[in-house]
């Protein structure tokens, strides 16, 4: 019996167990993919918006060689601080299922070998971001083989037709990539202009490369169905839908909290989605915190790395001081 399970291996779940270790809390970190997965799902190439002293946990400096660190950087610099910790962490380890139990809770795991087993804690907290799960159009081809809601490198994308649907940040980073490393960009985008909160530096960059003609950009239109070699296109004014030619397709129009494993436990949620939490991020349901961007699915933009490591520690402090009160 843990005194807490961390369900998520993220920066912030590391945060979390750091907290958990100096508190004297036995603890467990069950992630699903590698330590620190959401960042080595990024972009090869990806800068971080922020700096590097906003996205350290523990006290452990993050040293880089610019202001705001890359991918590589960041998956090097977690990597050292859960091993100067000797964290405990299960990589590969899949949460399946929670409940409540007399004792606290019962968590449902799927371990890398393929085996089911069980982890009992008396209080669970909730790291797992929103990054592995993206909103999904729901149009014919989704699915297909030339398609993909995450973008990697331009490299293998030299030389083709390459369609983007969306217009955040993930969409003009690719595009701005893509045909640097070069590949023939299509924008396809809802709304009449890109999204404001797209990266300032990176804005009108994009703008400019739309305006020469370098990347072209249709706008108030939207992907209605993916096929094998085109996309066909709605525009919003209600004139006849058109193909595109492409040979891939990246949908980048955003990600959403998945909490399906806590679907039995009945976790109250306000009128936009987001989980009903207290000032500790302690849910609904007592003993079970949400930290991070997990409990904030219709607000994820407001959620980063440097504000969820703090809801870790103030959600480890209350099951410290909860844990401490039933003792004694």
């Amino acid at each position: 019996m843990y005194d807490l399970a961390i369900v998520g291996g993220g920066p912030v779940g590391l945060a979390a167990a750091i907290a958990a270790k100096r508190a004297g809390l036995s603890y467990v970190v069950l992630e699903k993919g590698c330590v620190v997965n959401a960042i080595f799902d990024y972009p090869t190439y990806m800068t971080f918006f922020t700096t590097a002293p906003e996205l350290e946990i523990g006290g452990h400096p993050f040293v880089t060689l610019r202001e705001k660190p890359d991918r590589k950087e960041a998956l090097s610099y977690y990597r050292l601080v859960a091993a100067r910790e000797h964290l405990d962490i299960e990589q590969y380890t899949e949460v399946t299922r929670v409940h409540k139990a007399p004792a606290g809770f019962t968590v449902e795991v799927n371990r890398k070998d393929g085996t089911d087993g069980v982890v009992e804690a008396r209080r669970v907290l909730v790291a797992t971001g929103y990054y592995d799960h993206p909103v999904m159009l729901g149009i014919p081809g989704e699915d297909a083989e030339n398609v993909s809601h995450y973008y990697t490198e331009a490299h293998p994308f030299w030389n083709l037709n390459v369609t983007i649907i969306g217009a955040g940040n993930s969409a003009a980073d690719a595009a701005l990539d893509l045909w640097r490393g070069g590949a023939k960009v299509t924008m396809v985008v809802r709304a009449p202009n890109l999204k404001p909160t797209v990266k300032y530096w990176v804005k009108p960059d994009l703008e400019n490369r739309i305006k020469e003609g370098s990347v072209a950009a249709h706008f108030e239109s939207r992907v209605v169905e993916i096929r094998e070699d085109s996309v066909v296109v709605q525009p919003s004014d209600g004139s006849e839908p058109w193909e595109l030619k492409t040979d891939f397709t990246f949908v980048l129009t955003g990600y959403k909290p998945s909490l399906s494993f806590l679907t039995d436990l009945g976790l109250a949620k306000q009128e936009d989605d987001c989980l009903v939490l207290n000032e500790h991020y302690e849910s609904s349901v007592a003993g079970l915190f949400v930290v991070g961007s997990a409990g904030f699915a219709g607000r994820t933009n407001q959620v980063f790395i440097e504000n969820g490591r703090e809801h870790a520690l103030l959600a480890v402090a209350e099951v410290a001081r909860q844990l401490q009160t039933v003792r004694t």
